[in-house]
């Protein structure tokens, strides 16, 4: 459905060393995609077929340009084409044109007129039935998106118009501003706010959902990660933490209990 998040990317400086901190510590199992002529890793959760990620390294010309590690999320839409041109129209940029993976769907990398960078994608769909996902809430799929906006209002606006997202809770965070909760078709996919102004640059932030965030957390700072806030209770009685990998990209965790 056009405005759901499909997918999420590692892009990192050392795709084993990523490898063999994610498994334990969202509970993934990692195994090369197969693609010809790249090296692309799948992230799955034990027991199912179908991935909940993937991951390949930073490329030199991505190096050169100082872009970090980082995760990436795919929003699915309808026509990549038409949407990265409606970005581009409303004032954001298309950083990479759209273009074909072979055999998987049809891409396009983008930013929001704050600079937030986000990801297009219509996928090919295979004949037949699809393999059995895991459901949501699930330890080690993703259970929240979260855009620190340029401003929140504007970028509320800005991704209604692109993606058809609605507006759901809103959380007075005091001096912080209004965390706006957004959602499609009924499903709430998650929040964004103005960013703090010691944030250099708008970003999107992605969730992964364990079981405890306690030993969740113990795990990233056995791994050689980082925990840079939480672990803390947010409104509907998560628990989450933010945390940078060993490598330097950044990621959260959420839990049902501490």
């Amino acid at each position: 459905m056009q405005g759901t998040f499909i997918w999420y990317e590692l892009m990192t400086t050392d795709m084993a060393a990523a490898a063999k901190f994610y498994g334990p510590v969202a509970g993934w199992e990692v195994k090369d995609s197969g693609m010809p002529g790249m090296s692309y890793s799948i992230f799955s959760i034990p027991g199912f077929e179908m991935g909940v990620a993937g991951m390949m390294a930073l490329t030199q010309e991505m190096c050169d340009q100082k872009i970090p590690p980082n995760w990436s999320g795919y929003v699915a839409v309808d026509d990549v084409d038409a949407k990265a041109k409606e970005f581009a129209d409303n004032g954001g940029v298309v950083h990479r044109a759209p273009e074909d993976i072979p055999g998987i769907g049809r891409f396009a990398v983008v930013a929001d007129p704050h600079g937030a960078v986000i990801n297009l994608f219509k996928p090919n769909m295979p004949e037949g039935p699809m393999p059995p996902e895991p459901q949501m809430g699930t330890p080690g799929t993703f259970g929240w998106r979260e855009l620190m906006a340029g401003n929140g209002e504007e970028a509320f606006a800005f991704y209604s118009r692109m993606f058809g997202w609605e507006k759901d809770m809103a959380v007075d965070m005091g001096a912080m501003g209004i965390y706006q909760t957004f959602k499609v078709d009924g499903v709430g996919l998650g929040g964004m706010m103005t960013k703090m102004p010691d944030m250099p640059v708008a970003f999107w932030g992605y969730y992964i959902n364990v079981e405890a965030i306690d030993a969740a957390a113990e795990r990233v700072k056995v791994g050689g990660g980082q925990i840079i806030n939480g672990p803390m209770e947010v409104p509907g009685g998560s628990w989450i933490v933010n945390c940078i990998d060993p490598q330097g990209a950044h990621f959260s965790l959420v839990a049902p209990k501490r």
